[in-house]
């Protein structure tokens, strides 16, 4: 879902919240199950403070570095291949000569294709090593959005070096200690949210999140 579409639906929710409460006012009778309540939290910090955090890290730590040590033997490898083909060159054969260019590139397309696998093969490990852990925080939010009567939960980060997806919204919407506490941590005893957190007010709903919602059932 794009951003504007994201926008326009945010609008529309705020704007059936509204219309909800106002009609509640007038009939409480009929009206009062259709008012929204929206929430929000931030799964990337909720991640880092569960014990599975630190032990996420240091497997993907050790892949990398097992990765990277492997690509410098490659290329030193290269490197002594290609200034012994240097010294030499003037004094081989054409047959020897173009045996050792083709070994020189061949070694360079294996380090060109070493270096895609093993990126591709660390997101892979991130992902058989996060997923569980997302899934838990899921159902941690769903079961707070319950036990509250939150009608939508939005998610606060859009990612690394982006803007919040919430730039403003009330700090009683902010669901994160509920979470954390619903998964057994103690929001007292962990690191501080990151500064990207939305300013509080003291009336309104979110303003125009761009991100995709996820109605709680």
């Amino acid at each position: 879902m794009n951003k504007t579409l994201v926008m326009a639906f945010a609008a529309a929710l705020l704007a059936g919240g509204l219309n909800a409460q106002a009609q509640t006012t007038a009939a409480p009778a009929t009206t009062a199950s259709a008012a929204v309540k929206l929430g929000y939290t931030n799964i990337d910090y909720i991640l880092g403070q569960t014990p599975e955090a630190k032990d996420i890290q240091n497997q993907l730590t050790i892949q990398r570095t097992q990765s990277e040590n492997e690509l410098k033997r490659m290329q030193k490898e290269l490197e002594d291949k290609y200034g012994a083909y240097q010294k030499g060159a003037e004094q081989m054969s054409e047959v020897i000569r173009k045996d050792r260019e083709t070994e020189l590139q061949g070694l360079q397309t294996r380090i060109q294709e070493f270096g895609r696998t093993a990126e591709q093969s660390l997101q892979t490990k991130y992902g058989q090593l996060v997923n569980p852990v997302v899934q838990k925080i899921q159902k941690a939010i769903d079961a707070v959005a319950k036990e509250n009567a939150y009608t939508y939960v939005f998610n606060l980060d859009a990612g690394a070096n982006t803007t919040p997806i919430l730039l403003v919204a009330p700090e009683e919407n902010n669901i994160t200690e509920l979470v954390l506490r619903k998964m057994g941590i103690d929001p007292s005893k962990v690191a501080a949210p990151a500064a990207n957190k939305p300013a509080a007010t003291g009336t309104g709903s979110a303003a125009a999140p761009a991100a995709t919602p996820r109605k709680n059932k």
